[in-house]
């Protein structure tokens, strides 16, 4: 019986969203960047599945439905992008300008810091991706030959850490500018440092939208030839 219900996908389902209820409510209440919701999802997710002895693939079953819907949920951005695409024709050359540079820092800092550490080839790789979002960053380190699983941990810790400290950045270097705090929290933290920018304003929501897009295809374009320069 319980087998049955733990390998069920509403098993993993109803857990991560669970979680993220849980993680939303003590952030609503309190409302501090580190109480982001979901990091507190994933600690209490991490938690019941070491407490109770549950294997990763039972959670996984349901999991996966979940990751499925990464993709079209990124999509639904584009929402808010065409409201303020104004903006994005007044500042195209700006815009791109600030995301390529954004996303060859993300790829040069981590292959530097790697080498410095003494990291293995195939782990530096499976970082590489790391600020570019979910879907796209697994097939680019499918095909540079990373390790994925490595790839969605450093993925998410980059959100993470970009949802926490974009607002304390913003105001210490006086970035008021709401396309420029927008994209620069979408080149840096793509999907999860969006749902910050949301709540800065919709111009930034917007700006870290389009940024998510234009930084997976800038991402794709400069791996392949920093790595063959550089690994």
């Amino acid at each position: 019986m319980k087998e049955s219900i733990l390998y069920n996908p509403l098993f993993g389902i109803i857990l991560s969203l669970t979680s993220y209820e849980i993680g939303k409510k003590i952030y609503t209440k309190w409302r501090y960047p580190v109480f982001n919701p979901l990091m507190i999802a994933i600690t209490l997710t991490i938690f019941v599945l070491l407490k109770f002895n549950i294997s990763y693939e039972a959670y996984s079953r349901g999991g996966d439905i979940i990751m499925f819907f990464l993709g079209p949920a990124t999509v639904v951005l584009g929402v808010s992008l065409y409201k303020n695409s104004r903006r994005l024709k007044e500042y195209f050359l700006p815009i791109l300008a600030g995301v390529t540079a954004g996303s060859f820092t993300a790829i040069v800092s981590v292959i530097i810091l790697g080498k410095a550490f003494g990291l293995k080839k195939e782990l530096i790789i499976s970082m590489i991706p790391k600020s570019i979002t979910t879907p796209i960053g697994i097939e680019l380190s499918k095909s540079l030959g990373g390790n994925p699983s490595i790839t969605v941990i450093g993925i998410m810790i980059t959100g993470m850490t970009g949802a926490i400290s974009s607002p304390f950045i913003c105001k210490f270097f006086k970035i008021k500018n709401k396309v420029s705090r927008g994209i620069g929290i979408g080149t840096a933290s793509h999907a999860v440092g969006t749902s910050k920018a949301i709540e800065m304003g919709e111009v930034e929501g917007a700006m870290s939208g389009l940024a998510i897009g234009m930084a997976g295809l800038v991402t794709i374009f400069l791996v392949p030839i920093l790595t063959k320069f550089l690994i």
